[in-house]
């Protein structure tokens, strides 16, 4: 990236499916590829939404290619990823990792939820057809998205949740999440997931077939997709639903 490159691109999306609840967020990015994972990540709104969506709540400036300056105080890295909730801003520099910024508005709404009396959670969820449904807690990589994706039950979300009077909601719109070793066979709705828009990170894959190898580890260990939730076949259309009970 250079000083004079000018393109950027710009995502103003949604936060949050319960709409009394949700949070209004816009991505300026000057790569293509961190644009469209938050457009995946992201909740998108209608047109009309989007012709009347106004002054944004929190705002991500990623200039990920671009390094900070090491010379300036305090600077030891030229990586920065710089959260200011007082200013409603986040600036990305020196990382190309994309995960950033879905981690960096989870915890926005770890700030933000709490102060309107809800619970946000790192979690998946899902809901059987009797209207069960069930909460999956871990850290990255411990299996939400792999319990959360049974093919007999409705996906609802498989990582950020919010839990309040109105029930619980996905505060995303799309799926990220490790696909090592990822087969039809094993996860059959994650491997149908993986289609023209999705993101692939990682990957190594054949230049003639263009056929991708998730087993191979060359390149790393963290083998990640990034998908419209959407093109999980099993999604529960309303996204949400309020809870009578948990089953665990």
């Amino acid at each position: 990236m250079k000083n004079h490159d000018v393109q950027v691109f710009v995502n103003d999306q949604f936060l949050n499916w319960d709409p009394q609840n949700r949070v209004k967020v816009r991505i300026v990015s000057a790569r293509a590829y961190h644009s469209l994972f938050m457009h995946n990540m992201c909740i998108r709104p209608t047109p009309e939404e989007l012709e009347n969506f106004g002054t944004p709540d929190f705002t991500i400036y990623n200039a990920g290619q671009f390094p900070c300056n090491r010379y300036t105080h305090y600077m030891t890295s030229s990586t920065s990823i710089d959260l200011n909730l007082a200013r409603r801003e986040m600036v990305i520099l020196g990382t190309q990792y994309a995960g950033e910024m879905k981690k960096g508005l989870f915890s926005v709404m770890h700030y933000l939820m709490p102060k309107r009396q809800i619970l946000s959670l790192h979690s998946g969820c899902n809901m059987g057809k009797d209207g069960d449904v069930a909460l999956f807690f871990g850290l990255s990589g411990t299996g939400k998205t792999t319990l959360s994706t049974d093919h007999n039950r409705y996906l609802i979300g498989d990582d950020e949740h919010c839990w309040g009077d109105n029930g619980v909601s996905n505060i995303e719109g799309g799926c990220y999440a490790k696909c090592i070793d990822l087969s039809r066979e094993k996860e059959p709705d994650i491997w149908n997931a993986i289609k023209f828009g999705a993101v692939l990170e990682n990957v190594v894959f054949d230049e003639h077939t263009r056929e991708v190898d998730y087993s191979d580890k060359s390149v790393t260990g963290k083998i990640i997709f990034c998908a419209d939730l959407f093109h999980i076949l099993i999604i529960f259309d309303c996204i949400k639903y309020k809870i009578n009970g948990i089953s665990l």
